[in-house]
């Protein structure tokens, strides 16, 4: 049952309760709180960038639609690997959370896309978008939570690509997961160059938010601390 720590000896009660992962020591227990304090400045990196593209109304020529797109592709690789891997409820939802954000800020780039060679007809334009949005995040939002649903509450599963068990037969139930991990990880990698030459072309950074890419440096960071 839940909290059950007998597969996890001298684990983390608390742990095992709120993250069904085992902590045995302050080691493992500073790699949860960093990998979370991790997963909190990922998901507020986008907003400084909302912010941002609000104030100046030029995000379609501040940001590369292909960096958009690459981030894009990455999270919603990584969603798929989520399912494929039956990993935990709050994975699931964090990964769920970052699709609906790149999809607000791809959002937000079409629409000032739109509107910037509109030549003023901007309601139609605001009414489409809104409609847009509240559908597109009603939909990601309803797949991540009957995915999460399904879920097995009373089984320890950890994290399924370090926990397959060595002696299965055949093809490791991890194996389409490791895959979109990997696609996912070079799209986030070669999503940069697009911005940097968008960067360098326009000999100019307004628009973009620091804090947006300083937020993921530091996430990136604590990460590499957590594992």
């Amino acid at each position: 049952p839940p909290g059950n720590i007998s597969d996890c000896p001298n684990g983390s009660r608390w742990v095992m309760d709120v993250f069904n992962e085992c902590a045995q020591d302050s080691r493992d227990v500073a790699s949860i709180v960093l990998g979370l304090v991790s997963i909190f400045c990922f998901a507020a990196a986008s907003f400084p960038q909302f912010y941002q593209a609000c104030k100046t109304g030029i995000m379609d020529r501040a940001l590369s639609i292909y960096f958009l797109l690459g981030w894009l592709g990455g999270d919603l690789l990584n969603l798929i690997g989520s399912f494929l891997a039956d990993q935990l409820p709050l994975q699931i939802y964090t990964a769920v959370y970052y699709v609906l954000a790149d999809l607000v800020m791809l959002s937000l780039y079409c629409y000032y896309k739109v509107k910037n060679r509109s030549g003023g007809i901007v309601t139609p334009i605001n009414v489409a978008f809104v409609f847009l949005s509240l559908g597109m995040v009603s939909a990601v939002s309803f797949l991540g939570r009957g995915a999460a649903v399904a879920q097995d509450p009373v089984t320890f599963k950890g994290r399924s690509l370090l926990s397959a068990r060595v002696d299965e037969l055949g093809p490791s139930p991890g194996t389409g997961s490791f895959a979109s991990g990997s696609i996912s990880s070079v799209l986030y990698l070669c999503s940069r160059v697009p911005q940097i030459y968008t960067n360098y072309k326009r000999k100019s950074t307004i628009g973009v938010s620091y804090s947006l890419f300083a937020l993921v440096m530091l996430g990136n960071s604590l990460y590499g601390l957590s594992v």
